[in-house]
């Protein structure tokens, strides 16, 4: 399963946010590189997070925030292992 480039960006964006509060939210600047103004846009469009700048996650957005943090774990929990 291929990820586009977008996708990637758009977890590169997800992953500033902090799984463990709902209530800090992001802020991306308009002197940021033009793939995460895109990524972070698209993440609205989705009704991921609140703002077409960043924001909060919504209750969507927190969900999605969990599996992606789950999954980081798990990936670096066996990366530990191999190394």
């Amino acid at each position: 399963m291929p990820l586009s480039k977008d996708i990637l960006d758009e977890i590169r964006v997800l992953t500033q946010f902090n799984p463990a509060s709902a209530l800090e939210g992001i802020k991306v600047h308009h002197t940021a590189d033009q793939s995460t103004i895109a990524a972070t846009q698209r993440l609205y469009a989705k009704e991921l997070i609140t703002l077409p700048d960043g924001g909060y996650l919504t209750n969507s957005g927190q969900e999605v925030i969990r599996h992606l943090d789950s999954l980081v774990t798990v990936l670096q929990c066996k990366e530990a292992l191999v190394a």
